[in-house]
C-alpha cells in the first residue's frame, strides 16, 4: 500500500507521496522574482527559510485560476529543499494499492503527461500522481527524460 496526499486543481484530483509532503499552508505573502520562469509565482518566507512557490496550474498547462479563488500552499520536499505548490485545495490522504497503478492516461497530452508518474484507478476518482522531481525543476535545468 502507498499513501498519497491528494489535492485538487479545478475538478482534477492529483496526488503526491505523503512522505514527500512537508506541510499544507494557507496563502502566504509572495515576493515576485524578476526574470523567473512564468510558473514561478514567487518566494515565501517559511519560518526564516526562503521557499520557491510554483503556480502548479501554469506548470501543468492547466487554465488559470479565477481571480480571487482560494488557494493553498502544498509544501513538498525536492532535491534543492522545500518547494511550495499552489493548489486549489488539499484533499485527504489516500491509501492506494500498487495493483491499481497505471501509466498516465492516453487522453492526457503535452506537459501534463510528461509531469505525471501515472494514475490510480479508485472507485469514483482517478488521482493523477505527479513526478515531483520533474515538477519542481523549472527553468533551464535541462531535465532528461
Amino acid at each position: 500500500m502507498t499513501k498519497l496526499c491528494s489535492f485538487f486543481l479545478d475538478e482534477h484530483c492529483f496526488g503526491v507521496p505523503v512522505e514527500q509532503v512537508q506541510e499544507i499552508l494557507l496563502p502566504a505573502p509572495l515576493t515576485r522574482v524578476a526574470l523567473a520562469p512564468a510558473e514561478v509565482a514567487g518566494l515565501i518566507n517559511l519560518r526564516g527559510q526562503i521557499v520557491m512557490t510554483l503556480e502548479l496550474r501554469r506548470r501543468l498547462g492547466l487554465p488559470e485560476r479565477a481571480l480571487g479563488a482560494s488557494v493553498q500552499n502544498l509544501v513538498v520536499t525536492s532535491e534543492d529543499g522545500p518547494v511550495a505548490l499552489l493548489v486549489d485545495r488539499a484533499g485527504d490522504v489516500l491509501s492506494v494499492s500498487d495493483d491499481d497503478f497505471e501509466s498516465p492516461p492516453e487522453t492526457l497530452r503535452g506537459e501534463l503527461r510528461r509531469l505525471l508518474r501515472g494514475a490510480y484507478k479508485l472507485p469514483g476518482r482517478l488521482p493523477l500522481v505527479l513526478d515531483l522531481p520533474r515538477v519542481t525543476q523549472v527553468g533551464g535545468g535541462g531535465a532528461s527524460g
